[in-house]
């Protein structure tokens, strides 16, 4: 779960990498209107801290936000008071409503343990389309694509503030075990934290066998925002 120390940094150290919200949303809505061009309602699970659900509002006519995590979705609703964005879990909400397009981005799904924990996921997101409506998943990476060991470091500074972030990764069953650690400053003084992230590595098949257990048409493309690549279904 992730803690308000991490939501405060969270967007801030992330941009440190170049991470633009902005264009990674224009991107997946250009691949949802190619499918579906008449598509104006959006769900955005998973959403954080409204990054992107700010820019799906500025491309679809009505858009709303789940997210499980309270310090992320604090943010989200003060970023977009005129927004919902409901708290939930991706593996069994139910808004009473279904959408054009329901997305989960960065690799948000990769939290879940288990892949019955990921398949209930696909399956609650593809009840809230509409016939023909898409579903877009961004992955976690792939079992291949784990490297032990793994080191990652960040320096971010903004307005009066730094934060360094180090990661290591080990491998965990079938999930990337992820320690991150983070030491901030400001005027105030200097202060630190850890998070531990346990993201899994499920195949692309059983990605795609989710999608088509949920009634869902799918296909894999590379690339995506963040190199993962992105799982695109259309609803039967």
């Amino acid at each position: 779960m992730f803690s308000a120390d991490l939501a405060e940094v969270y967007e801030m150290i992330y941009r440190s990498r170049g991470k633009d919200w902005t264009a990674e949303a224009r991107d997946v809505a250009r691949e949802i209107r190619a499918r579906k061009p008449d598509a104006a309602s959006l769900l955005d699970v998973a959403c954080g801290t409204g990054a992107h659900l700010k820019t799906f509002g500025e491309v679809f006519q009505d858009t709303e936000g789940l997210e499980i995590a309270e310090p992320m979705r604090e943010l989200a609703a003060r970023r977009l008071p005129e927004v919902k964005v409901h708290a939930g879990d991706m593996r069994a909400f139910e808004l009473g409503r279904t959408f054009d397009t329901v997305v989960c981005l960065f690799c948000a799904i990769g939290y879940l343990s288990e892949v019955e924990d990921m398949r209930s996921a696909v399956a609650a997101m593809a009840r809230h389309l509409v016939p023909g409506g898409v579903l877009v998943i961004e992955p976690w990476w792939f079992p291949e694509d784990f490297i032990e060991g793994y080191v990652a470091g960040d320096l971010a500074q903004e307005n009066g503030m730094t934060v360094t972030r180090v990661s290591h990764s080990t491998l965990q069953g079938r999930a990337t075990r992820m320690e991150v650690r983070f030491v901030v400053g400001d005027r105030s003084g200097i202060r630190e934290f850890t998070e531990v992230d346990v993201l899994s590595l499920w195949t692309k098949e059983e990605y795609l066998d989710a999608f088509r257990a949920a009634g869902c048409t799918a296909e894999f493309l590379p690339g995506g925002p963040t190199g993962r690549g992105l799982f695109i279904g259309t609803l039967s």
